[in-house]
């Protein structure tokens, strides 16, 4: 899934919201309402788009001021790292 969720073995809501996360995300401008009858129609409420729409807008707000100031990952994420359990120590 790391590499291409679309070959993933996903249930439909899953898929449906990657789909979209991925989209706002890529594409903002060509999100559309069948975007979000696409969500409606696995299960998600108006709250949850909306949700789903703030998260992926908050994550690409984040991204971008980190790369705009030259901010450097943690080591830990580096080469999978973030795949930490919590509680677990973090590497020097």
């Amino acid at each position: 899934m790391k590499v291409d969720f679309r070959t993933a073995p996903l249930d439909a809501a899953t898929r449906a919201l990657l789909e979209y996360a991925w989209k706002l995300t890529v594409a903002p401008e060509t999100v559309e309402r069948a975007d979000v009858d696409a969500l409606r129609a696995v299960g998600f409420s108006d709250r949850d788009v909306t949700d789903a729409a703030h998260n992926v807008a908050f994550f690409a707000y984040i991204n971008r001021m980190a790369a705009g100031l030259g901010v450097e990952s943690e080591p830990f994420m580096h080469g999978g790292g973030e795949n930490i359990a919590p509680g677990d120590a973090l590497a020097p």
